[in-house]
């Protein structure tokens, strides 16, 4: 399944807010950022003129605030509020927002707020959540739904294994054995002893590694052969 991006525009009136969420945005594999705006008047044309799925928003801003722009666009895309303030929250909400973000803002907090936006997009546009496309993990005391497409790899961590998505890493009590029975065999594969790909997220190999999105994991000697035929297999079908 192709990997959900979705186009976002920044609009803040601080340059150095703007900065520090335009790192977030740019280390984001399903963020594309078309723009970033320093107020609401520039930003409504660019929304008017591109098409847009998620806006990370300021409140307060001079001439036009949030709250103004979202009331003159009849079209809107998801919204994360981004302020400094809480006094706004319940009115964000009035406005189906996403999810209300208090400066400064932390990686985790972006990161579960962004997922939110997925999730909401992959539901408006029929992305194909059938049973094979998703599995409950429990991490941290509490059940996890994991969208396959996006789990990347797993490790293992001894009693634990770490599994690694676009979104976060979760650790959960398994052995390696066990979690590759929940997996689909032909869309993941053990490449080494503490490793599982998936295999639609491999961008290069060699004999000793494979690459994911400019990670390398370690490949064992006797898992190439099968590997090669692997992504000759999933790559045709």
């Amino acid at each position: 399944m192709e990997k959900v991006v979705l186009n976002c525009v920044i609009v803040d009136d601080s340059s150095l807010q703007r900065l520090s969420i335009v790192r977030l945005v740019q280390n984001h594999p399903s963020l594309n950022l078309v723009a970033e705006y320093n107020n609401a008047i520039e930003a409504k044309m660019g929304l008017l003129n591109n098409k847009i799925d998620l806006v990370f928003l300021d409140i307060e801003m001079p001439i036009l605030s949030g709250f103004d722009l979202l009331d003159d666009l009849t079209q809107k895309p998801q919204i994360i509020f981004i302020t400094g303030k809480t006094k706004y929250a319940f009115k964000a909400f009035d406005y189906d927002a996403v999810d209300y973000l208090r400066k400064p803002i932390t990686k985790e907090r972006f990161l579960n707020a962004v997922h939110k936006a997925i999730t909401n997009f992959k539901l408006k546009n029929d992305e194909g959540f059938d049973d094979e496309d998703f599995i409950f993990v429990k991490s941290n005391l509490k059940k996890r739904k994991v969208f396959l497409n996006e789990l990347k790899y797993i490790e293992a961590l001894g009693d634990y294994v770490k599994l690694v998505t676009d979104h976060e890493s979760l650790v959960v009590l398994s052995t390696m054995k066990s979690f590759a029975a929940l997996l689909p065999q032909d869309r993941f594969m053990r490449i080494h002893k503490s490793y599982i790909v998936n295999l639609d997220r491999v961008e290069r190999y060699n004999s000793k590694t494979v690459e994911v999105e400019k990670e390398f994991l370690p490949l064992s000697r006797n898992k190439k052969t099968a590997l090669v035929e692997a992504l000759s297999s999933s790559f045709n079908s």
